[in-house]
């Protein structure tokens, strides 16, 4: 093998120069810039505001999520007992003004879900002590 000696061997150049007495005024120019800049300084105290005021925006929101969709799912829509209770109650109400505001579709209806057989009926007028009552109706 053959001896590498570097001093012989022509040299690469970088391409990178510091300018002419660059380092004699640097640490004046850097101590320049460090009293001239001012860092912005946020206290403590303030970021702890707005991180309480996340947490309770958050909180908030957590419980409204249940009120909210309690509201949106509850039906506007009478259940049968509801409106059988508000007819019964009404003193002005009697069966000939329900019986007006019936159409021919609701009263084939009422036919449908209603059908008595005879023995059903022949009971009830047998075991009611007001059956006077119930045929005048």
């Amino acid at each position: 093998m053959k001896a590498f000696k570097l001093e012989n061997e022509p040299k690469i150049t970088t391409g990178f120069k510091t300018p002419d007495h660059y380092f004699d005024n640097f640490s004046k120019k850097v101590l320049q810039q460090i009293n001239e800049t001012e860092v912005k300084v946020i206290p403590l105290y303030k970021r702890k505001k707005v991180l309480t005021m996340l947490v309770a925006a958050l909180v908030v929101i957590a419980l409204m999520i249940p009120i909210v969709n309690n509201y949106n799912n509850t039906s506007k829509d009478l259940d049968e007992a509801t409106l059988e209770t508000y007819l019964s109650y009404q003193s002005n109400l009697n069966q000939y003004d329900l019986i007006k505001e019936l159409d021919t579709k609701d009263i084939d209806k009422l036919n449908k879900s209603v059908a008595l057989e005879q023995e059903t009926l022949e009971d009830i007028l047998s075991s009611s002590p007001n059956i006077e009552n119930l045929i005048s109706e």
